[in-house]
C-alpha cells in the first residue's frame, strides 16, 4: 500500500479512503457517491487547534452542512459562522453552544434578525440598515443583542474574483474608513451592545501576506474603537485558508497563518491593554481534502477530445464551472496504472460547460471503470442541486475501513416533494 495525497492510499490497484476500497463502496452504495474520511475532518480541525491554542475556531458550516460532520466538530469544541437560519438551525442541532456562534451575512431577512435576537447568537453586522433593523427588534423584544461589525479592510487575497470577499468593491462590509462613526451610532442604539468586530477577506487563499496586511487594518481600527470607550470581547479575523488541490501545489499550514497575524494581535492588542478572544473561520481548510466524489463512467467518445462521460455533473459539483477550479482525478479501480492516453471527464448535464476535469493523463478508461474526484469536501455537496431532473446522491462517512451512511440517496419522487398542482390543471 501505498499514499497517492495524504490520507489517501493504493491497495491491489484500488483507492482506498479512510481504510475502505471505493470500489467496494461503490459497489455497495451505487454512484455518484460523495465519501468523507471521518479522521481526516478531525485531523484537520486539530491542526488548527493547535496552531491557534488560545483561539476559538468557529467552523464556516457553508463549505460543508453535512449533520454528521457538524455533529462531529461540536465534540471537538468547534464553535460556528453561519449565513443563515436553516445553518443556524442545523449547528444548535448538532450541539454547537450559542455563545460560540457568529451569525454572518450581507443581507439577512428580519425573520433571521428576529432568530437570533430570540435565540441569543452573536450578529455580524453588515450595514446601518442591519444595524437599525436588529436594533427595534431587540427593543421590541426588551433583549440586548451582542454585534461585530463585518468590516470591508480593502485588502486582495490574491485568489479567484468570485471568492475575494475583503475588496474595496465587495458586497461584503462597511467600508474601514465608517466603521469607527457607526461603532459611535451603535453604543447609543437600544438594545445593542458592540462587542466585536469582524472581517473575512477571501476563500482559497495560498499566501498568508494578505492575512497580516488585514491583521494591521483591523487592529488600526480596533485602536479606534477602544478609544471611544467601547470594550470589544472579541476579534473576528475569519479565515479563507486555501489547500492544495494539485498534485504538486503547495498551501501554507494553520501554523504559517498563525505566524502571519498572531504577532500582530498580539502586539497590538497588549498595546492597548485589552485582551479580547481571537476568533478563526476556517472552512475549506477543515473539510476540503477530507473528501471524494466518485463517479461511474457511462461512455467514452472519441471527437474532438477523448471524451469521459460520467454519472456525475455540475448539479453535484458545481466548482469547477463556477471557478474554473481543479480537482485532481483518479481512476478508482486502475489507480497504480500508468497513464496511457488524455482525457476529458463530463458529466450528463445538457450544459456545455458541464466539464469536471480538462485533458488529464489517466489510465486506459473504459465504460464501468470509477473515476474518483479529489478535495471536494468543500463547496461540493453543499452546492448541489436538482438540475436536469437529476436526485442528489448519497453521502458516505468511513472510518477505520468502516462506512456509514450519512445523507441518503434522493430518488426521483424528491422532485415532486414540494410541488402542488392547482385545481385547474388536474
Amino acid at each position: 500500500m501505498f499514499t497517492i495525497k495524504d490520507h489517501l492510499e493504493i491497495q491491489d490497484n484500488h483507492l482506498i479512503i479512510g481504510g475502505a476500497d471505493t470500489v467496494e463502496l461503490a459497489e455497495q452504495y451505487g454512484t455518484p457517491l460523495y465519501v468523507t474520511n471521518e479522521s481526516r475532518v478531525i485531523e484537520n480541525f486539530s491542526s488548527y487547534r493547535k496552531a491557534f491554542p488560545d483561539a476559538d475556531i468557529y467552523y464556516a458550516a457553508k463549505a460543508n452542512g453535512s449533520f454528521a460532520l457538524l455533529r462531529m466538530l461540536s465534540r471537538q469544541g468547534a464553535g460556528a459562522d453561519v449565513f443563515s437560519y436553516g445553518e443556524l438551525y442545523m449547528v444548535l442541532l448538532a450541539g454547537i453552544p450559542r455563545e460560540k456562534i457568529l451569525f454572518n451575512g450581507n443581507s439577512k431577512t428580519d425573520f433571521e434578525l428576529q432568530k437570533a435576537v430570540e435565540i441569543g447568537v452573536k450578529v455580524s453586522v453588515d450595514s446601518r440598515d442591519e444595524l437599525h433593523t436588529l436594533s427595534e427588534i431587540a427593543r421590541r423584544a426588551k433583549i440586548e443583542v451582542e454585534i461585530a461589525f463585518r468590516v470591508n479592510p480593502d485588502v486582495s487575497p490574491k485568489t479567484h474574483p468570485k471568492i475575494s470577499t475583503g475588496l474595496r468593491t465587495s458586497k461584503f462590509g462597511i467600508p474601514s474608513e465608517e466603521v469607527v462613526s457607526i461603532y459611535q451610532e451603535a453604543s447609543e442604539l437600544p438594545g445593542i451592545s458592540p462587542s466585536g468586530i469582524h472581517c473575512h477577506i477571501g476563500s482559497q487563499i495560498l499566501d498568508t501576506s494578505p492575512f497580516r496586511e488585514a491583521a494591521e487594518k483591523m487592529m488600526d481600527i480596533v485602536e479606534k474603537v477602544t478609544a471611544l470607550g467601547i470594550d470589544l470581547k472579541f476579534i473576528d479575523m475569519g479565515s479563507g485558508l486555501g489547500i492544495p488541490y494539485k498534485k504538486d501545489e503547495r498551501a501554507p499550514t494553520p501554523q504559517d497563518h498563525a505566524e502571519a497575524i498572531l504577532p500582530v494581535f498580539k502586539e497590538r492588542t497588549n498595546a492597548l491593554g485589552i485582551s479580547p478572544k481571537l476568533i478563526l473561520e476556517p472552512g475549506r481548510y477543515i473539510v476540503g481534502d477530507t473528501t471524494i466524489l466518485l463517479t461511474r463512467v457511462n461512455t467514452v467518445k472519441k471527437a474532438a477530445k477523448n471524451f469521459v462521460g460520467v454519472d456525475a455533473g455540475f448539479n453535484l459539483l458545481i466548482r469547477p464551472v463556477m471557478y474554473d477550479s481543479y480537482h485532481y482525478a483518479v481512476v478508482a479501480n486502475k489507480a497504480s496504472e500508468p497513464p496511457s492516453g488524455t482525457y476529458t471527464i463530463v458529466g450528463p448535464i445538457c450544459e456545455t460547460g458541464d466539464i469536471l476535469a480538462h485533458d488529464r493523463e489517466l489510465p486506459h478508461i473504459e465504460k464501468g471503470d470509477l473515476i474518483a474526484l479529489l478535495d471536494v469536501g468543500a463547496y461540493g455537496f453543499s452546492m448541489s442541486s436538482q438540475y436536469n431532473g437529476r436526485p442528489r446522491c448519497a453521502e458516505i462517512l468511513v472510518k477505520d475501513g468502516e462506512a456509514d451512511v450519512i445523507r441518503e440517496r434522493e430518488d426521483v419522487e424528491e422532485l415532486m416533494a414540494k410541488q402542488r398542482l392547482p385545481a385547474r390543471l388536474m
